[in-house]
């Protein structure tokens, strides 16, 4: 295959996302579990500008504390295997995504980096084949290449997409960094909550399965949980570390901001229903 596009640059926004709840309700063959789970995004996220090229080299340049090999250059390889091996792309990312905090951020940026360089580099490959390469890269990615808030099943690739109420949330996080498969090999993990059978946005007891395992393993997780939980019900996002509260407005978030304790970081964003980069991008799940 050639492309004859010749090089461009363009900057793209690779939102955060919330688990609002998330339960596990069994364990696969596999070891995986099966979840379910209510995917936020939110107006806040990493930006990544692609500089294409054709002269087959695959970097990402920031000064980040990322290994070479991150999920965006992931990601950039796995798409250049549907082309030519000359196209290449510059990855300049500024992240603001806080690593290892249940956020999404490194399932984010590969997925932008999916949708960008399949119309930067011409491929025309459809959604469903950029959500399954996304499934490979990671169980949160096809979340962020449909680029909407989303009821999730499955791994949490199973996904009906969700229009979401208006709401501003304060998120808040300790200076650790969670690794997943930590959280989801410990052998307290409650892996037999009830299915919800009706999908759809849950307003019952919602909670995240994983919160005790990561109090117990992190306890820097459980301080977060315990000081954000004075200002409303505090909650984990995905495997943590970091912990969520509705607010009222983004003036109610900023006074908690303004009480942070040193051990703790924290931010205000307002939930999204798409990603306003893929608005020109069809998106279907």
């Amino acid at each position: 295959m050639t492309n004859t596009f010749g090089t461009a640059t363009r900057t793209w926004f690779a939102p955060a996302k919330l688990n609002l709840f998330l339960h596990v309700i069994g364990r696969r063959a596999d070891g995986l579990h099966e979840l379910q789970t209510l995917f936020q995004l939110l107006e806040f996220g990493d930006s990544l500008r692609f500089e294409t090229s054709l002269d087959g080299v695959i970097e990402r340049i920031d000064d980040s504390a990322l290994p070479a090999d991150d999920l965006s250059v992931q990601a950039a390889r796995a798409l250049r295997a549907f082309g030519d091996q000359a196209l290449g792309v510059r990855i300049h990312l500024k992240k603001r995504i806080p690593v290892g905090a249940g956020l999404g951020g490194g399932s984010s940026d590969a997925a932008t980096t999916l949708v960008a360089l399949n119309q930067l580099w011409q491929l025309g490959l459809p959604m469903q084949r950029l959500l399954e390469i996304g499934r490979e890269l990671g169980a949160d990615v096809p979340l962020f290449v449909a680029g909407r808030s989303a009821w999730g099943e499955g791994i949490g690739d199973r996904l009906t997409a969700a229009t979401l109420p208006d709401r501003t949330y304060c998120v808040v996080w300790p200076a650790v960094s969670v690794p997943t498969k930590d959280v989801f090999s410990d052998p307290e993990l409650t892996r037999n909550t009830p299915a919800i059978r009706i999908p759809g946005p849950f307003n019952g007891n919602r909670r995240n399965d994983l919160e005790p395992v990561a109090r117990k393993r992190f306890p820097e997780v459980g301080q977060c949980l315990d000081w954000l939980g004075q200002f409303g019900k505090a909650q984990m996002t995905g495997s943590g570390a970091a912990a969520f509260v509705v607010v009222e407005s983004d003036q109610a978030g900023r006074d908690i901001i303004g009480r942070l304790p040193g051990s703790l970081s924290g931010l205000v964003a307002n939930g999204i229903n798409q990603n306003p980069a893929f608005a020109d991008e069809p998106v279907g799940v």
